[in-house]
């Protein structure tokens, strides 16, 4: 592979493994936040985060697109939509063994079965986002002789409308599609950017110190009425404090300007490979199998969560967020290294031959890849 086309690999995969990391960091910080009845130290990096964590993974999702979107609908169908299908099944049915039993509790056992398939039209817990992604990658393939311009304009609307069905693969249609859809249409100029930047570090850097300094002032000045009204509920729970970068219009330029300097960072990043390779590794490691993090995190972030708040061996709210944000991350990469050394449950972050429709890829993938 030709440098500039390793380089291209490593910054996205960066990219990733910064997105996967702030996802993780979302669901640890609110749930110890949530049990706890407080906030600690670690939300306000959360709100920093809220305008463009989701925006950027979607919109990296979408950068490669362009070279399948072509493909045979059938194999086109098997990597797009089966491969996430199965995870999604797969994963939900190990999330819903963990929690089936305080539903029985509270709902009896039929409850607990409405609930299950309930999951299968209404995406269960963390797993929304895997839920959705065949979705865009459907829609797009539909669109794809649809001028690009009509499409986003059309896409950035549904982004600033109101619109809240209660259901929730709707709703995150309509809020993500716009990001995801740029990533597939501007890959070309996205890619030329990093390559630009990366090639600039101290004009990187002004933008990249800009950008802070203005996605700050966003999140965490107050927006002032009536625009304050205008936020939506779903600002809030995913942490959000109610500042200008939660106001339609601004939260789409707030998303792809945050979109874009964690290109810009992961750029950069790429950049010093060479000499330090041993500090960036772990992180470009975490974005290649982002969904193995993804499908697995809940488990140790929960236990971790648990065990810290009820021995009190740490009091601090933000410091028991901070250690369940790394349970959260490294629990997954344990698992997969035990399954890696020992060669049991493979199935869990690889299909099986039986779960391909198109046949199962000659070449020996990574665990769960996007392919």
């Amino acid at each position: 592979m030709s440098t500039g086309g390793r380089t291209r690999v490593d910054w996205v995969d960066i990219a990733k493994g910064i997105c996967i990391i702030f996802v993780v960091m979302m669901h640890s910080v609110l749930g110890v936040e949530n049990e706890a009845g407080t906030r600690g130290w670690m939300h306000a990096v959360v709100a920093f985060a809220q305008p463009f964590r989701m925006p950027d993974f979607f919109m990296i999702s979408g950068l490669f697109l362009g070279l399948v979107i072509d493909r045979p609908w059938r194999l086109y169908a098997d990597r797009k939509i089966v491969h996430f299908a199965y995870f999604y099944v797969l994963w939900l049915t190990i999330q819903f063994l963990f929690k089936a039993p305080g539903i029985v509790g509270e709902s009896g056992a039929s409850g607990a079965v409405s609930a299950y398939l309930l999951a299968f039209i209404q995406p269960f817990g963390t797993l929304w986002f895997i839920y959705l992604l065949p979705v865009f990658f459907v829609v797009t393939r539909l669109v794809k002789n649809v001028n690009p311009w009509l499409v986003l304009i059309v896409a950035a609307t549904l982004e600033t409308l109101p619109i809240h069905t209660g259901w929730l693969v709707v709703d995150e249609f309509c809020s993500r599609y716009v990001y995801f859809f740029a990533g597939y249409a501007f890959a070309p100029a996205i890619f030329r950017l990093a390559d630009w930047l990366r090639q600039r570090p101290p004009v990187a850097l002004a933008i990249l110190g800009l950008w802070a300094l203005v996605n700050g002032w966003l999140v965490f000045h107050p927006a002032s009425e009536p625009f304050a009204a205008w936020i939506p509920q779903e600002s809030y729970t995913s942490g959000g404090l109610g500042g200008w970068a939660s106001v339609p219009l601004i939260s789409l330029a707030a998303g792809f300007a945050g979109a874009l300097a964690i290109v810009s960072v992961s750029a950069l990043v790429a950049g010093s490979l060479s000499t330090r390779e041993w500090l960036v590794r772990p992180l470009r490691w975490l974005g290649a199998n982002s969904i193995v993090v993804y499908l697995a995190f809940f488990l140790p972030m929960a236990m971790a969560r648990t065990f810290l708040l009820k021995t009190g061996i740490v009091t601090d709210i933000g410091t028991i967020s901070l250690l369940t944000v790394v349970s959260g991350v490294l629990g997954p990469v344990i698992c997969y290294a035990l399954i890696q050394w020992s060669g049991y449950g493979t199935f869990l972050f690889k299909r099986p031959r039986w779960a391909h429709i198109d046949g199962a890829p000659v070449r020996r993938p990574a665990l769960a890849s996007a392919e």
